[in-house]
């Protein structure tokens, strides 16, 4: 079977950022990914962050990969201020320019700009929501409030197709989770007697994201991340999924918490 070619789009602002990159890249050396990342586009400068420069020169130097780079915050700025649609296109544009090959799809990685709809159109996207299809839009922030706001009983995280529209793409797979669960019922009760008091908005001022359920929430979340995002690439690369399959999205619950148990996809 051959492999398939990835684009990889950053904004490299984490060590989040560099971890996922190197994870995928090692199960791709491991052979667990049939893909080949073509390039890596990162929306930043080596001289913009500490953090950037790392990532920059462990994804070109050590792992070899072709790392192209085009800051937004540089790119026309007084453009961006005064009509964002249009410096949107222009700079997606112009990173066009700069990429090397076609490729198969892209991955958003943390990449933090929304994607103008050209640049959709002729590169299909991956992109991770912290949500279930059809859950909260927004911020994975603005996610749990909406869901502690809704006493909602489970969540999840999907990968779904870019588009222009923020967080509105057809979702592609995903993973769920109860928030329901022995360990969560007592910081419910916690919030839930705030809640009475003070309402949301009395609670983002007296706790805020230190909240002991918005952690809770935000780390069963992110946990899940990663194996779904290798799964996801797994799943494109063999074939087993693609952006025009009809009967999507495709619940990876079960796949994902066996890996959590078994302890995969941890740098080695």
């Amino acid at each position: 079977m051959a492999f398939k070619r990835v684009g990889w789009f950053t904004t490299a602002r984490d060590e989040a950022a560099l971890n996922l990159l190197k994870i995928v890249y090692q199960e791709i050396k491991r052979g667990f990914l049939n893909l080949k990342i073509s390039y890596v586009f990162v929306s930043r400068d080596p001289d913009e962050a500490e953090v950037t420069k790392r990532f920059i020169e462990t994804a070109s130097k050590e792992m070899g990969l072709k790392v192209i780079t085009l800051s937004a915050l540089k790119y026309e700025p007084e453009l961006r201020k005064k009509d964002l649609e249009l410096w949107r296109k222009l700079y997606h544009q112009e990173i066009l320019k700069y990429l090397p090959e076609e490729v198969d799809f892209g991955m958003l990685a943390g990449y933090m700009w929304v994607v103008s709809e050209d640049f959709c159109e002729k590169i299909p996207l991956l992109n991770l929501h912290p949500a279930l299809p059809g859950g909260p839009k927004g911020t994975w922030q603005e996610v749990i409030w909406q869901l502690i706001s809704a006493r909602a009983c489970e969540t999840g995280v999907m990968i779904h197709k870019a588009t222009k529209e923020l967080d509105e793409g057809p979702p592609l797979t995903f993973v769920k989770f109860s928030i329901r669960t022995e360990e969560f019922m007592p910081l419910w009760e916690e919030t839930e007697n705030i809640l009475l008091k003070y309402h949301l908005k009395g609670l983002k001022e007296k706790e805020g994201e230190k909240n002991r359920l918005f952690l809770k929430i935000r780390e069963e979340g992110v946990k899940r991340e990663l194996p779904l995002i290798v799964l996801t690439l797994k799943a494109f690369s063999e074939d087993s999924i693609s952006f025009n399959k009809e009967d999507l999205p495709l619940d990876l619950t079960n796949q994902v918490e066996n890996y959590l148990k078994r302890g995969y996809f941890k740098l080695d």
